[in-house]
């Protein structure tokens, strides 16, 4: 990965406090697992910036390498990686993705 990808996915994490990379927009996902963690954080009511990987192929990499996790999408908060698709659905589920955004002084519909 080169050093302007890297910087990129970087000031993405930095300037947004959740942050998802994604095959798609938020209001139009390119994929089923990109959809289904856009609408968990739609449904909570949260403040995010959906970040549309396949519009740049060094970026849909790069994302993978900066992660070090091999799938799409990718869920950020407060700088942290959080995990993928089954991860936030899980911790959605289990009510651990709501205390982490408590824990992070994230807004969320409660």
């Amino acid at each position: 990965m080169d050093d302007q990808t890297k910087n990129l996915i970087q000031d993405h994490i930095n300037t947004n406090e959740v942050c998802l990379f994604m095959k798609g927009t938020p209001d139009a996902p390119q994929c089923g697992f990109s959809m289904a963690v856009s609408n968990i954080l739609k449904i909570l009511e949260v403040n995010y910036k959906g970040v549309n990987v396949l519009e740049n192929q060094e970026l849909r990499e790069g994302v993978k390498v900066f992660s070090d996790w091999p799938t799409i999408p990718q869920l950020y908060i407060k700088k942290e990686f959080v995990g993928g698709c089954d991860i936030i659905k899980e911790m959605y589920e289990s009510g651990e993705l709501k205390k982490m955004l408590e824990d992070k002084n994230i807004a969320y519909k409660k």
